[in-house]
Parts: structure tokens; C-alpha cells; sequence
């Protein structure tokens, strides 16, 4: 996984440092300079202006102007508090370097505008985007590359960052940055934490139940059997409260209809046999639907993924600690924006991993807010990031399925942080594979399962 640090933790890594500023700054512009070679395929005779200022980001920037001088490029560096409205145009300029400001900028920035064809280069994070949310004020240039320094910056993953950073590269310049909480997961993660099935496995070694779904409510339980079956589940046990199973097109599913109220007993019974439970998708917002989640939660003893109307059922954050204490450890609460602000009484906001940090302290719980950049926190501050998702995910049911996938993960061993982690990342790289128009929810389990052996093999 790739460490993030924020503004402030960054601040702590500096003073911390074994090597001087000095000697920091000199490696810092060289590692820029390194990848402005890379962009330009070489330095002699190229034209290369340094847009900087007088922090350490404009320092890195100085030192990259001299690495490329003496290659034999033709650099021109640019106050950023002097800078014209407008900078040349190809084909006698080939490199912008924007080294005006850093991660700790506060106030707008008008960055000149860089005629089209012209790559940019910046130092640290785009000039004017803010290091923590990603928030762009004033007007940044987009860059093609950023080269940031010892880790990621969460302003780099989330807000406006993503679409203004390019290509991110992070340089190793000797700083220590172990203490890091926040982590991006990767691919490399799901092949080398996610358990292989055994040579004696059966099926219920990683058995899930679902309750959900409710009358004229079955699509979202469907999906997230299908879910759950695609991640690997070797059976998922599916109880609808009122609802019979041959409502359900879904061969695979086994279970049994749930009464209609009161159905919280023979739902622990259905999940006796299971390592993982997911519960809400499509169950309806009755008070005794919330009444037999709260005593679901309270009762079933493996891991719970909560999610849509079973968040509904937990209402705002202090009676949902209250209802997950009993299952303390073992949770993972899924909301986007609409039941985040639910939940807590507010929008995530820009800062979303502040906020997601926040609500899981609160509620005693995993939790995933799903985004562009979905958010995995943990109640004691760790937190994962899934960055790899897509605007195809944005449609009905998709939610279903991830928490499918995440019950299927937790019943084959992974811990509930990891199990939600791993299967936000899985889920998002997964839509990839499919359609870039038009891609539907029922389209991903299957999507799942080809992702899974094309990364993870047998």
C-alpha cells in the first residue's frame, strides 16, 4: 500500500528530518528536474520556464532550474507573484515547471495561462489546490505530471486534485514517513492479502448471509448474492423478510422467506453457519425493520456489512453506537453522501477523510464512505483509500454488490478494515473492465470474479 500524509503530518516528518532543509531541497529539485527530463526526452535546446515561489516549493523549483541549465536547456524562472497573464507557446516553449506554491498554500491562486500542447510539470501538488482536500482556488494550472515528495497527499486523491495532478509521482528524497495511518490501496494488496481457497475447501469455510429485500424489493438482494458469490462466497445463505425466494432469479441463493415482521430469530438461525452477514439492501424502512436490524446486529457474532436501508434502521450517529456496541469491531457501515449526512447530522464536505475518520470514531465502527475516492476509516484513525473507481459505478445497485463483496472477502479471513478496503478497490477496478457507456449493475459481479483471476489467479 502507498502511505498518504497530510499537511500537518508532513510538517512533523520536516522537523523530524536527519538531513538539513538545504539537502532536502537539493534532492527534492533534482528528483523535478529528473522527471522534466523524462517529459522532454532530453535537455539540450529545450525552452523551460520555472513558475516559482519563495517557499520550499519555489526552492525546489530553483534547484530544478539549475539541474536542467546545465544540461543544456534554455530556463527561464518566473516569479510567481511577478508572472504575466499568459506564458509563450509551443514551439518555443516545450516545459512549464509550476513550483509557485505548495501543499500549505492558503488564499487563491491565478496560475498564467500555458497555451495548449505545452506540458506542465508541478512540484509537490498543483499550485492553488489545497493539500488536504484537494479543494482548487483561484485558477490552477492542470498538470500533466506532479512529483510530490516521501508520500501522497490526500489532497493529491480527493476534491479537485485527481483532475489537476496528472500522473502523480511520488520521490523518495530520505524522508520518514512510516508513521503514516492513511494508505492507498493497491493491486498488489488484494493479490497478496486476500486468502486462497485451501485445497480442501468447502463451502461453507466462507459461507455470508444476506437479509435484505423486501415486497417489490428484490433486485438489490439479488445483487448482492451475485456479489458475494462472484468474491469468492462458497454459499450465500439469503433470507427476505415476506418475501419467497422464487421471486428471486438467482439459482445460486439459498435460504428461506423471512416472516414479515418480527423475523429477526429466524434470520440468526439462517446465519448460523456464517462468517459474514450483510444486511439491508432493499429491506424497506418500517419501524419494525428497524427494530429486527438493531437486534440483528446486536445478535449475529461474525462480521456485519450495513448498508442502504439497514443504515436507515441504525438512525443517527449516537443511536447507532449505542446499537453497534454489542458488535464492536466487527463492522463496516457503507454510506454515500445522502446517508453519511444521516448518520452524522452533516455532509461529509471537502475534507473526506477527516469526515470519515469522524463518523467512525462516533458510531464505534468501519466505515466506507463511497466516492470517487471511496474512504475506509477505522474508529482509531486508520485509514484506506480505494481510488480506482469510476464515474460507470455511478448507477442504481452498484452499492448492492460492493456489500456483497465485502461480505464475501470478510467471510474468506479478511478483518472487517481490510475486507471493506480491498473490496471498494476490487469493485471500482472491476467496473473497468466493462463498458465505458452504459454499464449496469448487474454487469459487475461478473466483472468482480474476471478481475479477481485475471490479478489473483487459481
Amino acid at each position: 500500500m502507498r502511505p498518504v500524509v497530510t499537511v500537518e503530518e508532513m510538517r512533523a516528518v520536516d522537523a523530524a528530518a536527519a538531513d538539513s532543509e538545504a539537502v532536502l531541497v537539493e534532492r527534492a529539485g533534482t528528483a523535478v528536474a529528473s522527471a522534466a527530463l523524462r517529459l522532454l526526452g532530453g535537455a539540450y535546446g529545450r525552452r523551460v520556464v520555472v513558475v516559482a515561489g519563495k517557499g520550499n516549493n519555489g526552492a525546489d523549483g530553483r534547484v530544478a532550474a539549475a539541474r536542467l541549465a546545465d544540461r543544456g536547456a534554455r530556463v527561464t524562472v518566473i516569479e510567481a507573484t511577478d508572472a504575466p497573464a499568459r506564458i509563450g507557446r509551443r514551439p518555443s516553449l516545450d516545459l512549464v515547471i509550476d513550483a509557485a506554491y505548495g501543499t500549505g498554500f492558503r488564499g487563491e491562486y491565478a496560475a498564467p495561462a500555458v497555451e495548449p500542447g505545452v506540458p506542465v510539470l508541478a512540484v509537490d501538488i498543483p499550485s492553488g489546490v489545497d493539500g488536504d482536500t484537494g479543494v482548487a482556488s483561484g485558477a490552477p494550472l492542470r498538470a500533466d505530471v506532479t512529483v510530490t515528495f516521501a508520500a501522497l497527499k490526500p489532497g493529491l486523491l480527493q476534491g479537485d486534485g485527481p483532475l489537476l495532478a496528472g500522473r502523480v509521482v511520488v520521490a523518495d528524497i530520505g524522508l520518514d514517513v512510516s508513521r503514516a495511518r492513511i494508505f492507498v490501496v493497491d493491486d498488489d494488496d488484494v493479490r497478496n492479502s486476500l486468502p486462497p481457497r485451501p485445497r480442501v475447501a468447502h463451502k461453507w469455510q466462507s459461507a455470508v448471509a444476506v437479509v435484505a429485500g423486501s415486497p417489490g424489493m428484490t433486485g438489490a438482494p439479488a445483487l448482492s448474492v451475485l456479489g458475494a458469490y462472484r468474491a469468492g462466497a462458497g454459499m450465500v445463505r439469503l433470507g427476505m423478510p415476506g418475501v419467497e425466494l422464487d421471486a428471486l432469479s438467482v439459482p445460486e441463493a439459498v435460504g428461506e422467506e423471512l416472516p414479515a415482521t418480527g423475523w429477526v430469530d429466524a434470520a440468526l438461525a439462517l446465519a448460523g453457519r456464517c462468517k459474514a452477514l450483510v444486511v439491508g439492501p432493499g429491506l424497506g424502512r418500517s419501524d419494525d425493520t428497524a427494530a429486527q436490524v438493531r437486534a440483528l446486529v446486536a445478535g449475529f457474532p461474525g462480521t456485519l456489512v450495513v448498508d442502504a436501508d439497514g443504515l436507515y434502521a441504525l438512525g443517527g450517529a449516537d443511536d447507532a453506537a449505542r446499537a453497534l456496541a454489542p458488535a464492536a469491531g466487527r463492522v463496516v457501515l457503507t454510506p454515500h453522501d445522502g446517508e453519511f449526512a444521516r448518520l452524522t447530522g452533516a455532509a461529509p464536505g471537502p475534507d473526506r477523510i477527516a469526515a470519515a475518520r469522524a463518523a467512525a470514531t462516533r458510531v464505534g465502527a468501519v466505515v466506507l464512505l463511497k466516492g470517487p475516492t471511496t474512504v475506509v476509516a477505522t474508529p482509531t484513525g486508520d485509514v484506506r483509500l480505494a481510488a480506482a473507481g469510476s464515474p460507470r459505478l455511478a448507477t442504481a445497485g452498484t452499492g448492492d454488490v460492493l456489500a456483497g463483496v465485502i461480505g464475501a472477502f470478510a467471510a474468506r479471513g479478511l478483518g472487517p478494515l481490510d475486507a471493506a478496503a480491498l473490496g471498494a478497490h476490487v469493485h471500482g477496478a472491476a467496473a473497468l473492465l466493462g463498458p465505458p457507456q452504459g454499464l449496469v449493475a448487474g454487469d459487475v459481479p461478473d466483472l468482480v470474479a474476471r478481475w479477481l483471476s485475471e490479478v489473483c489467479g487459481d
